[in-house]
């Protein structure tokens, strides 16, 4: 795995690409901004613009989705995944958990939707 993470990373960085994600080292991710890291823990499931895809699996889609509009259900699904999707809790902080939640609502869901605050995160965190 950290063979073909490292092929990764050259690749990128060899490529010169300016939408390609930031490879976090670790278990965690280094990013903190929302967009950042949807496009490094997100965009390769549900797609760039949230649109979703299907094939080897069923990856739904956040672009109009009204799941994605309640703060509670992305703020839990981000933090303790489902079925397929991993569960993020350990591998992101509070605030970053907030910043890609408020990415996703407001990039795909409602553009006025307001801030998932990092006190929202922590609640949901502790059930």
């Amino acid at each position: 795995m950290r063979k073909w993470l490292w092929m990764a990373a050259l690749f990128s960085a060899a490529a010169g690409a300016a939408d390609v994600p930031q490879m976090s080292s670790g278990y965690t991710f280094a990013q903190k901004d929302g967009k950042a890291l949807y496009a490094a823990s997100c965009q390769g499931c549900h797609m760039a613009k949230g649109e979703g895809a299907r094939g080897a699996g069923f990856y739904p889609k956040l672009a109009g989705n009204p799941l994605v509009q309640s703060p509670e259900y992305i703020v839990f699904r981000v933090a303790n995944g489902y079925r397929g999707m991993p569960a993020f809790a350990g591998m992101m902080s509070d605030e970053q958990i907030a910043a890609v939640t408020t990415y996703v609502r407001q990039s795909f869901a409602k553009p006025d939707a307001p801030a998932t605050t990092v006190e929202d995160v922590r609640k949901l965190r502790q059930q």
